[in-house]
């Protein structure tokens, strides 16, 4: 491969957020050195646009390693862009950004800013002030605190996290829906026990597809980019990551989007997605992304490259409008598509149609790519191995269970 000689781009982590940026770039000639730190997920690594890769401690577990870890990096990539492409990593960089940027030019907003917006009671807090219609929330400090505003809220509701990232990583999920007061305990406790604080939220009504994304690059100016996109199906289905997102223009939610960002003096690249309200059609804010999304191979194939744009207006000090996309082009996750889609297809054959329509339109894969394979190897190597381990701890406990009758 022939690249350019612009400097290589800093990418923090290596799961398909990162991936995506890595692709991106790449194909525009521009080189990615790839920290990564989770072995169970990471592939953005193995991509043939990862000029170098190193395996680095876990930003938030072991802040120091990683913070030495670019420090070290740092005078010998002088000018390269730093992009975050997680939240743990844009959080530890956002508080170190003013140190950081001594030798890269740093893709994430000021540490305000981000803590605004990983904190998700802080987002919620802004988006009523302003105006914002968002989801009835309420920011749980005790179960004592609880219990007195439980009766506000209707079931099913739900247990949100206020960081959602750490919430994941310990259970896999992205929250609890609940439907009765000793689920909401339940939920609660479990989440208190673990060290991590939640949110009380009503539940807003609709399928996945009532899920949609506010994508734009702002300057100290305003919005100089902006596209929208519908999610299609979530995996798992209502509460899960999207595995299926259409691009499509939704006005609708771009002043929303415009005000919520102006409000933060948001700069830079964000997604901020919305779900639209069943009972009265009013979309609601359900969170600001400050890093590159899931699914931004998607606004790359519809003709808008947010990471270029970007590293050109960082390191080149260049910015210039897109004007327009293409709508009804697909991103799909194709493996998790069909692991948790398989099920449902068993369960309702007739949709069978309605799953493969995507398939059959233009699209991009979030991992899958004929010029670009090993990543694709190594996430299904990825499922097998975790497929394996869950075998074998089954087995495990079984053996016990049948010893312990013995």
């Amino acid at each position: 491969m022939i690249w350019s000689m612009l400097p290589p781009a800093v990418v923090l982590s290596g799961h398909l957020m990162a991936l995506g940026v890595v692709r991106s770039l790449g194909r525009r000639g521009v080189r990615s050195i790839v920290l990564h730190y989770r072995d169970d997920v990471d592939v953005a690594q193995r991509s043939r646009y990862a000029w170098r890769s190193l395996r680095v401690a876990h930003p938030e577990r072991d802040e120091d390693a990683f913070m030495g870890v670019l420090t070290t990096l740092g005078p010998k990539v002088e000018g390269s862009p730093l992009i975050p492409a997680s939240d743990e990593t844009l959080s530890v960089v956002a508080r170190h950004k003013k140190e950081l940027g001594r030798w890269y030019r740093v893709v994430a907003p000021d540490a305000d800013v981000v803590e605004r917006i990983i904190r998700k009671e802080h987002t919620y807090a802004l988006a009523d002030a302003i105006g914002v219609a968002a989801p009835k929330t309420h920011h749980l400090a005790s179960m004592e605190d609880l219990e007195r505003h439980r009766d506000e809220f209707s079931f099913p509701c739900l247990i949100k996290p206020s960081q959602s990232h750490r919430y994941v990583e310990v259970f896999k999920r992205k929250m609890v829906r609940v439907d009765g007061v000793d689920g909401l305990r339940a939920a609660y406790r479990q989440a208190a026990e673990a060290g991590l604080e939640v949110l009380l939220q009503e539940l807003i009504p609709g399928d996945d597809r009532q899920g949609v994304n506010y994508n734009s690059y702002r300057s100290d100016q305003g919005p100089v980019v902006e596209f929208t996109a519908q999610k299609v199906r979530l995996t798992p289905r209502n509460f899960g990551p999207p595995s299926v997102v259409m691009s499509r223009r939704i006005p609708e939610v771009v002043e929303p989007g415009r005000r919520i960002l102006e409000a933060l003096g948001y700069e830079g690249y964000s997604c901020v997605e919305f779900k639209r309200d069943a009972r009265d059609g009013t979309y609601k804010l359900m969170e600001v992304n400050g890093r590159f999304n899931l699914s931004s191979l998607l606004s790359e194939r519809c003709g808008i490259n947010f990471p270029w744009l970007a590293y050109r207006h960082l390191v080149l000090d260049e910015l210039r409008p897109v004007d327009g996309y293409r709508e009804g082009v697909y991103w799909i996750d194709g493996t998790k598509d069909w692991v948790y889609g398989l099920p449902e297809l068993v369960r309702h054959p007739r949709s069978i149609g309605d799953f493969l329509a995507p398939y059959t339109m233009p699209k991009v894969f979030a991992v899958f790519d004929r010029t670009d394979l090993r990543p694709f190897a190594a996430r299904w190597g990825l499922l097998a191995a975790g497929a394996a381990d869950s075998a074998l701890g089954q087995a495990r406990r079984l053996l016990r269970s049948d010893t312990h009758r013995s």
